[in-house]
């Protein structure tokens, strides 16, 4: 009986302890299937999210491909373009070769032509020049014929003025002109006799040297007779022959009228050869020339000839008397002129 007993209650202690192993193996798998159920939400979740991406990607994996597509028919179009344009390179590269040929051959033709071109450049430069003295001598005769046409036209005023005067005196006005233009006919004539008296003297006194003469109206002597070369300075023997000029010229104003207004130009003239230093004293051949005439006539006052008688002009190498290079002829270009005119 006790035996039974101690069984029965070591019985009764096991299921309790039973019960309490089930209800905790119990709340272990509602804790697993509540994990599970949470897991299998969350993988829900997250497969549908990737689903969504995954169409995204397939959407846009269709659009790249539509692109590829495109560029391949632009790439093929562009091919063909580029095999176009090679064709009409080397279309455009013939043409360049051709045109360079026809250019070739215009510029030995402008070439030869600018040979031609410069050849009459210089023909018509040398036509110029003398075209260019010749006017310059028709200036000068211009400056005469405008100094004579001043003197009628003071003679004209003052024969206007005597009429506006006294109209009653015509005939008498009409007669002074006449004798007004008889007298001035009777100055020129008178000044060209007296010219001619002067170089007449200085020929005879002078004699018949080569580098003095008589050219026209002017008495011509080479510059060698007076100066140095390239100078201003008067050598003795050109203060020698100047005192002769001086000598006769002041016996010849003694016997010219007193209402003659009469006055000896003195020109002086250079070659074409330019100074050799511009820098120093003369800068060019005007420079030169111009000296040398105002010192012959500085020495011929000195000498005692009247200074409202005298008059110096410098025309470098523009009025050459002779063309061309040869030392003959630029020596009879240097030379010093004197006229004798009325003012």
């Amino acid at each position: 009986m006790a035996a039974r007993a101690r069984r029965s209650q070591a019985r009764a202690e096991y299921w309790p302890s039973f019960v309490d192993v089930l209800t905790n193996l119990l709340l272990v798998f509602i804790f697993l299937l509540s994990i599970f159920a949470l897991v299998q939400f969350v993988l829900s979740r997250e497969i549908s999210g990737r689903d969504t991406v995954l169409q995204r990607l397939n959407q846009q994996i269709s659009e790249l491909t539509r692109m590829l597509a495109l560029e391949r028919a632009s790439k093929s179009g562009l091919a063909d373009n580029l095999v176009s344009l090679q064709a009409s390179l080397a279309a455009a590269e013939d043409e360049r070769d051709r045109l360079r040929g026809l250019l070739s051959a215009e510029t030995d033709a402008a070439t030869s032509a600018g040979t031609r071109i410069s050849s009459l450049a210089d023909e018509l430069d040398t036509e110029r020049q003398i075209s260019e003295r010749a006017l310059a001598q028709v200036e000068l005769l211009n400056q005469q014929i405008s100094a004579l046409r001043r003197q009628i036209a003071a003679l004209e005023d003052a024969l206007e003025v005597s009429e506006q005067r006294d109209r009653e005196s015509q005939t008498q006005i009409a007669d002074l002109g006449r004798r007004l233009n008889v007298a001035l006919a009777q100055r020129v004539q008178e000044l060209n006799r007296f010219r001619s008296d002067f170089f007449g003297r200085l020929r005879q006194i002078l004699g018949d040297r080569p580098d003095i003469r008589i050219v026209g109206d002017r008495f011509v002597f080479q510059s060698e007779v007076f100066f140095g070369t390239g100078s201003d300075e008067l050598t003795p023997e050109g203060r020698t022959e100047i005192r002769t000029i001086a000598n006769a010229l002041i016996e010849l104003a003694d016997e010219i009228p007193p209402e003659i207004n009469w006055v000896l130009r003195v020109d002086g003239h250079t070659d074409k050869r330019p100074i050799n230093n511009p820098t120093g004293r003369f800068r060019s051949n005007w420079d030169l020339s111009a000296s040398r005439a105002i010192s012959v006539v500085q020495y011929l006052v000195d000498e005692g000839v009247p200074p409202n008688r005298l008059l110096a002009a410098g025309f470098g190498e523009f009025q050459p008397i002779e063309e061309g290079d040869s030392e003959e002829i630029l020596a009879r270009n240097r030379r010093i002129e004197l006229k004798l005119t009325e003012r």
